[in-house]
């Protein structure tokens, strides 16, 4: 019997590969997908339409419409939601993004759950949601702490989505936290708005291409068909590329650069990018989405390889001084109203305070690469690290990189009980008020107060296993994590990693404008 699939955002650079991949298994009847009203959308939809004929079925339709989500899941076998507005049009639509990422996934949500059939729900979220890494933590794993960046409404969407997922009543779900992606629109992408000064010189970056991500998709089904997905459902993965793809900020730009002849530090100043407040890290468990699934493929040397062989006017950069490539390719987003130059030019305050800590750290940063540390070449501020051995698996444990998650992990989870509940509330400043559970039982909700005193329900999975916490004080808006981490040694021991104990800032927004106010 042929499964039916549902599908958002299969415009989208994901989706795209996902509804490709899908369509290639003979188990699949069809794909709806839900695109906008919009020229652009109606003529990708009419596109693969004439590919593939009845096995693409369109509605068009909006994700904060709750009618049009119940259209696109009517019926079907699996629900794969990708659909999201992403950066940089998430930094500057924060409403509509609320609307499609947070509103559109409870609407996802609760069409499924009115399904007679329920069907299976993935969800995919964003590495995103764990914040911002630097070299003391670079590696991370599904449960540690949610940190979204301040004024990055896109993870802060993203996070109170997943939750919803999780302690929905679906009886099949799983959220897939997407790391960085490579496709072959990402040069032009990533020159078009100030969005690319974002990205820290030393952040820790792990890749995965736009193919083995609709790779991952179409082989989660063609598995669960074959009865081999069981220890996929009701679980939290990580979406990584592999070994190969671990990275940093300045290796990405290099890496691109180099592809099309054109030196790095020939064409961009260390200054211009932020130095904390973006996202970004290594998975120390993408093997396990991998091993149930074996997506991994495409190398970032590799994809790079790729973009040139089908775009090779980009050779003709080799020949260009690289004075002039800086000019029209990087400075003139410098005044890009998303650049951190502009905001430092126009004296936002509260953007300054959150990506450089203070104006003084500004002025006093290196704008010379021979004085700015690169971790990629082994410097950080206050001495030399090994780069490729902080790389490799093999020495996570060795090097102190993971963090704790407050209660005995060594147990297996038929094993986890009352009192790691407890001692995991107490990591996070707060109390499991629950007195008795089942051992083991990680899907039945139980009662926690957080330090603040708020009580709330969730499941013991959401906490230990997915690193959510009080959805009150601890899911932005307002990002007040300065303060939470005072009383929550969860996050403090990363939080700390990037902020100094006493910038005591709440950080908040009024539409566009950034907004903060100082504490003692």
């Amino acid at each position: 019997m042929k499964v039916k699939v549902a599908l958002t955002g299969a415009s989208g650079n994901m989706g795209r590969e996902a509804l490709r991949q899908l369509l290639e298994l003979e188990d699949v009847e069809f794909v709806r997908i839900l695109v906008l009203k919009g020229v652009k959308d109606r003529a990708f939809a009419a596109a693969a339409v004439k590919k593939y004929g009845k096995r693409v079925q369109v509605v068009e339709g909006d994700l904060a419409v709750k009618d049009d989500c119940r259209a696109v899941v009517d019926g079907v076998d699996y629900v794969f939601h990708i659909g999201a507005i992403i950066p940089p049009l998430s930094d500057h639509k924060p409403k509509a993004t609320d609307l499609a990422n947070r509103i559109g996934t409870m609407n996802m949500v609760d069409a499924a759950m009115e399904q007679e059939r329920r069907p299976k729900f993935v969800y995919t979220s964003t590495v995103a949601v764990y914040g911002h890494r630097n070299y003391l933590h670079p590696w991370g794993r599904v449960g540690d702490p949610l940190l979204p960046s301040v004024y990055d409404v896109y993870a802060a969407s993203k996070v109170k989505a997943e939750r919803y997922v999780i302690e929905s009543g679906l009886d099949n779900w799983a959220v897939i936290r997407q790391t960085a992606m490579l496709h072959y629109n990402m040069m032009k992408d990533n020159m078009s708005d100030g969005l690319m000064f974002h990205t820290c010189v030393n952040v820790p970056l792990e890749w995965v291409s736009s193919r083995d991500s609709g790779l991952l998709v179409k082989r989660i089904v063609e598995r669960d068909l074959e009865g081999k997905a069981d220890a996929f459902w009701r679980h939290c993965f990580n979406i990584g590329g592999g070994e190969e793809n671990r990275i940093t900020g300045y290796d990405t730009y290099g890496k691109l650069l180099s592809t099309f002849g054109i030196e790095l530090e020939k064409v961009m100043r260390p200054g211009w990018n932020s130095i904390r407040n973006f996202h970004g890290l290594w998975f120390a468990d993408g093997d396990a989405l991998n091993n149930l699934f074996d997506y991994q493929h495409d190398t970032f040397d590799g994809f790079c390889a790729e973009i040139l062989k089908r775009y090779p006017i980009y050779k003709a950069a080799s020949i260009v001084p690289s004075s002039l490539i800086s000019k029209i390719g990087f400075e003139r987003l410098l005044d890009d109203e998303n650049s951190p130059m502009e905001w430092i030019k126009k004296g936002d305050k509260g953007r300054i305070r959150a990506f450089f800590g203070s104006e003084d750290n500004i002025e006093c940063m290196a704008r010379k690469w021979e004085e700015f540390p690169v971790l990629a070449k082994g410097e950080i501020a206050d001495g030399n690290v090994d780069y490729d051995a902080m790389r490799k698996t093999e020495n996570i444990a060795k090097m102190g990189y993971l963090l704790s998650h407050g209660y005995d992990e060594s147990k297996p989870d038929s094993e986890l009980d009352i009192e790691d509940m407890k001692q995991a509330a107490s990591f996070r400043g707060g109390e499991c008020l629950s007195e008795n559970m089942t051992k083991g039982d990680l899907y039945t909700p139980l009662v926690w107060r957080c330090h603040d005193g708020h009580e709330f329900s969730a499941r013991p999975y959401t906490v230990l296993k997915a690193g959510h916490w009080c959805p009150d004080c601890c899911q932005p808006e307002p990002w007040d994590f300065d303060r939470l981490a005072k009383f929550m040694p969860f996050f403090a021991q990363v939080w700390y990693d990037s902020h100094a104990k006493g910038e005591n800032t709440e950080y908040f927004t009024n539409g566009h404008k950034a907004l903060f106010r100082r504490y003692r």
